[in-house]
């Protein structure tokens, strides 16, 4: 008796070990890993020395909101937000007086404004908007082209000629179709197919213009001085590029004319670039880099199977506050850290005269320190 109910537990457990060695080997899953070459991670040396600058934040709270993605100050001086739930909200650059200015029903990511007042936004689940100061939302475009949808726009600067440049981070995963940003963020970054880009819309003719293509997920994006050049951060490559404004359809993985990798095998995950004061261009580096993702990079089947397990036991990084700033060089002249990560996931920077507020990707209230 006990023996026959040893070989039937244990007969049990056989074919439950095979279930799960069977779901995580075949169970589908909407990614196709393709293999790529991380570099060794460089840690915290050199530029990016570990140090405490960004520790002890002071703090806007935001209420009901949360996830301040992107910040900035607009025409009229007062500090707009970008939340998670597809508000827009505005208040005092001291954080009193909130409300809520628009509601896009998506999910904004990145905002500018442009010579009329309007927020030209990017929202990751309708396309391009402009925003008008009484709220009215219009929609400017959600296609390239016919069968060609902008997918996840996700970064925006507009130039002084009135040209809006963006990002539309990849072509493979929609939030609108994958659980939302970060879920679709996650896919794309795992699956390595690189099909980001840089779009620009002419808002003379309403038509976009391909600048480059081939970005492991296209994020965030900002305009040079003499307005020549765009910087784009490439989330999943670990690293930032600089390339022509006037670009038409560059390929970057081939090296093409007008494309430069300014900086190459970051500490984190590039996120939010957003121009500065006195020339700087300020980075978020949304969490670090784990060397067990880093070490699966020639694995594609390994990948897979990590998409098959719970998001919590995905190798994402540990929480960590980073944002630093470059000039047009690529010379880091300022980088500010929080080891602890306090303050979470830090997408970026907004400087002013006299505050440096930092952008979240899940946080509660809005962080600064005093400049």
């Amino acid at each position: 008796m006990r023996v026959s109910v040893v070989r039937g537990g244990a007969g049990v457990a056989l074919v439950l070990v095979a279930g799960v060695v069977g779901y995580l080997c075949l169970w589908p899953v909407p990614a196709d890993p393709v293999a790529w070459s991380a570099g060794t991670p460089p840690g915290y040396v050199g530029v990016h020395a570990a140090n405490t600058r960004l520790a002890g934040l002071r703090t806007i709270p935001l209420g009901e909101e949360f996830g301040p993605e992107q910040v900035a100050i607009g025409p009229d001086g007062r500090l707009y937000a970008a939340m998670t739930s597809g508000n827009l909200v505005r208040m005092q650059p001291d954080g009193t007086q909130q409300e809520v200015f628009a509601q896009t029903g998506g999910r904004v990511l990145g905002f500018d404004f442009d010579s009329d007042g309007r927020m030209i936004a990017a929202d990751a689940m309708k396309g391009l908007l402009a925003i008008h100061p009484d709220s009215r939302v219009d929609l400017l475009a959600d296609h390239v082209r016919a069968g060609d949808p902008i997918g996840y726009a996700n970064s925006v600067v507009v130039a002084p000629d009135g040209t809006v440049y963006f990002t539309d981070a990849s072509a493979r995963f929609a939030p609108a179709n994958w659980g939302g940003t970060y879920e679709a963020s996650i896919l794309d970054i795992i699956e390595q197919s690189a099909t980001g880009r840089v779009l620009a819309y002419d808002p003379a003719r309403k038509s976009i213009r391909i600048v480059a293509h081939g970005f492991s997920f296209a994020n965030g994006i900002a305009l040079s001085a003499d307005g020549r050049s765009l910087f784009v951060s490439e989330t999943g490559r670990y690293r930032v590029w600089k390339i022509d404004a006037n670009a038409h359809d560059v390929d970057v993985r081939r090296g093409g004319a007008g494309t430069t990798v300014l900086l190459d095998n970051l500490p984190g995950y590039p996120d939010n670039l957003m121009r500065g004061r006195d020339g700087r261009i300020w980075v978020g580096l949304f969490k670090p880099r784990n060397p067990a993702a880093d070490s699966l990079a020639g694995w594609p089947f390994l990948r897979k199977v990590l998409l098959r397990l719970p998001r919590s036991l995905l190798p994402l990084g540990r929480s960590y506050g980073h944002v630093f700033a470059i000039d047009e060089s690529g010379k880091v002249v300022e980088d500010l850290q929080d080891p602890d990560g306090a303050y979470p996931e830090t997408t970026g920077a907004t400087e002013t005269a006299d505050r440096l507020y930092i952008q979240s990707l899940h946080a509660r209230m809005i962080g600064w320190l005093p400049r």
